[in-house]
């Protein structure tokens, strides 16, 4: 005969093992914010709702566990889920809708009277989200795992960064109000960072009675620490001039409680951030969120690429725990951030490998001093205080030479895009450059404007002639036209992808892929953001058809191509017919209008 108490029993024997960092509690919880959520959520529609347990964590607070249990296997789930009496699934799914209100819910459903037969469902709900997901898969898991895997969980991540961005948005109003130039204010935040690492700063900075004297601790802390952190003299000094302006600035030296204040803010809402979201360039997105209420990124000389293309770079280059990174044009570091992720990652916990990783494998050239500041600061932060972050133009001999002398095998770079001017260095020259450093048959990967891969003439052709003398062009993938819509910057680009010292054979096809979609949509402010979840399963199709140059009508094509042609999926693509309605050839030609004008490509005398 069926007896739920069994599996009520395997389930509370399972967790009881943790008891050191949870409590459980059955039926009811002595937590009022809990019995409150619980009190219409009954089963059948009336009255409160009893769970058979309720899992809270001594140190997280956010989370709880709720778990439902049933005897028969084939009382697990229900076709439609809305049975919540009769099944495990539709019943605790009930209960997490009920909780989602207050708490992140991890709903728990098991079914089945021995461990070696037990059925599990994992479901993710977080507060205030309309629904829960699947996740963690079939097991029952350690209490502690489930909190890491929460906590590293895209959904937690994605829920944090908007919690982030809210926070970034008050804290930029805040700055303003106190007349903190645009291009500082990514700087103090990152100096507050780096002294926040220091216990003794943390634990006494409250203490200071005047705003000099925090001002003067704050700055003194930070050069030490970079000093202690082998940071060398002439690095130590540009970074000390970068971070001079706080020990002079009216509102930080001088106003009471500003400078405490906003230590405090930034310790609670960015640091513990970094703390969960070990590998995320926090200060490139905290400088495009800045930025975007001055001029731009483009007309302070810099387009920092979204994150979540940072991260297909180094899966598009398969990155390991034996590459050496290089980007010739810097930034704040994302692109060394997430191939440091993807290496540490491979690295698989070996402590040897990942110090080598972080020393002597990420290498920067970063040519304006206080991007540079940001960049160490960034590699500081996530634990680097060696990494090789050059100061400096990324042409010079002697920059080239000791960049060479490292052997980088992986290269990625998003260059200062051109403006108008005759002078300006074009993209394919610090393509060039990224591939003349990189060891023979190294990846180089470049997101460039759409404009430069369509040049068929002029100063641009002799620059695709020269690639293709030297290089092989691997693939170009056509990205969102409104990619960079977070920096205010309306360039239409494209990823190109090159094999280093390989003439580009004539009779090797191309792959060209029509990447637009990435699931990304735009809401108020917050920009582009993965709002359903969308970009884990567009990134594998993405990576997987680039991989096997896999052909699909409408999405990606093969083709061979000489420096004349134009260098873009939608030139050569076949059109799947049968998928296209009135609404999407509206939608194209929208598009194409918006592209004509964005890239200046319209015959004006019409």
């Amino acid at each position: 005969m069926a007896n739920e108490k069994k599996t009520e029993r395997i389930v509370y024997s399972h967790f009881e093992k943790s008891n050191d960092i949870i409590h459980i509690e059955e039926q009811a919880s002595d937590i009022p914010k809990i019995d409150k959520s619980l009190k219409s959520a009954s089963k059948k529609g009336t009255g409160k709702g009893r769970p058979e347990f309720l899992i809270t964590y001594n140190k997280n607070a956010d989370l709880i566990i709720v778990i439902e249990c049933k005897a028969e296997i084939t009382k697990h789930e229900s076709p439609n889920r809305d049975k919540f009496a009769e099944f495990a699934v539709d019943g605790v799914l009930l209960y997490a809708s009920y909780l989602s209100k207050d708490f992140d819910v991890l709903a728990i459903a098991v079914s089945g009277q021995t461990k070696q037969n037990l059925k599990v469902s994992h479901f993710l709900h977080l507060k205030n989200e309309r629904k829960a997901t699947v996740i963690f898969g079939d097991k029952l898991l350690s209490a502690q795992d489930y909190l890491d895997g929460y906590l590293k969980s895209p959904e937690k991540f994605r829920q944090d960064y908007n919690t982030l961005l809210e926070f970034t948005k008050k804290l930029n109003e805040k700055l303003h109000t106190y007349k903190i130039l645009e291009s500082q204010r990514s700087l103090l935040i990152s100096c507050i960072l780096i002294a926040l690492e220091d216990d003794a700063f943390k634990s006494s900075y409250t203490k200071k009675t005047t705003p000099k004297s925090l001002a003067d601790f704050l700055t003194k802390t930070v050069s030490e620490k970079l000093e202690e952190a082998n940071i060398s003299a002439k690095k130590l000094e540009n970074l000390n001039i970068q971070f001079g302006f706080i020990k002079t600035d009216t509102s930080l030296s001088t106003k009471d409680k500003v400078l405490k204040e906003l230590i405090g803010e930034i310790d609670e809402n960015i640091n513990q951030f970094i703390k969960t979201h070990e590998y995320f360039d926090v200060l490139g997105q905290l400088y495009i969120e800045f930025l975007r209420y001055a001029n731009s990124d483009k007309g302070l000389g810099i387009v920092l690429t979204p994150p979540h293309i940072t991260e297909l770079f180094a899966e598009l280059a398969q990155v390991n725990k034996n590459s050496i990174a290089f980007d010739n044009c810097t930034g704040t570091g994302g692109f060394l951030i997430s191939a440091m992720k993807a290496m540490v990652e491979d690295a698989k916990g070996d402590a040897e490998i990942i110090f080598n990783i972080k020393t002597k494998q990420l290498i920067g050239v970063e040519y304006q001093a206080h991007i540079f500041a940001l960049a160490v600061s960034n590699m500081y932060i996530h634990q680097d205080g060696k990494t090789n972050i050059i100061n400096g133009s990324c042409f010079e001999e002697e920059i080239i030479n000791e960049v060479k002398a490292k052997k980088p095998t992986v290269g990625f770079l998003n260059p200062p895009y051109k403006g108008d001017k005759k002078t300006d260095t074009d993209e394919f020259e610090f393509i060039l450059n990224n591939l003349e450093c990189l060891v023979d048959g190294g990846t180089c990967i470049a997101i460039v404007p759409m404009q430069t891969a369509l040049a068929t003439s002029g100063k641009v052709l002799e620059f695709k002639k020269q690639l293709l003398g030297k290089h092989t062009l691997e693939a170009v993938l056509s990205m969102p036209d409104e990619l960079f819509f977070n920096s205010k910057v309306g360039v239409v680009s494209c990823i190109m992808i090159f094999t280093a010292h390989k003439p580009h054979d004539k009779k090797v096809e191309t792959y060209f892929g029509y990447y637009k979609n990435d699931g990304f949509e735009k809401r108020k402010n917050i920009g582009r953001t993965d709002v359903y979840g969308k970009w884990g399963e567009i990134k594998e199709k993405w990576v997987n058809y680039y991989k096997r140059r896999k052909e699909e009508a409408g999405f990606s094509v093969k083709k061979f191509v000489t420096a004349e042609m134009e260098w873009c999926a939608e030139a050569y693509l076949e059109t799947d017919y049968s998928k296209i309605n009135d609404e999407d050839f509206e939608d194209t030609i929208l598009n194409y209008v918006t592209f004509l004008v964005t890239n200046k490509l319209t015959n004006n005398n019409g």
